[in-house]
């Protein structure tokens, strides 16, 4: 598969929260650092997600912000 997203961050399933629709994916990707991705509960058994999984962020976006 050819993607045009440059990021991409592998890493281990760590966390997956279930709500109504859909899940909180939690990815270790090593030194300390761990990935989010909010995604559809139909998209987490499509994928076959687990904890312990290896699985891949792919990151494309024009910003994100964040402030405290």
């Amino acid at each position: 598969m050819a993607l045009s997203a440059r990021n991409q961050l592998k890493g281990k399933v760590v966390g997956i929260k279930e709500g109504a629709v859909n899940a909180i994916v939690t990815i270790d990707i090593g030194n300390g650092n761990v990935i989010t991705a909010d995604i559809t509960i139909a998209a987490v058994k499509d994928l076959g997600l687990a904890v312990g999984k290896e699985a891949t962020a792919v990151v494309k976006s024009t910003s994100v912000m964040v402030m405290v």
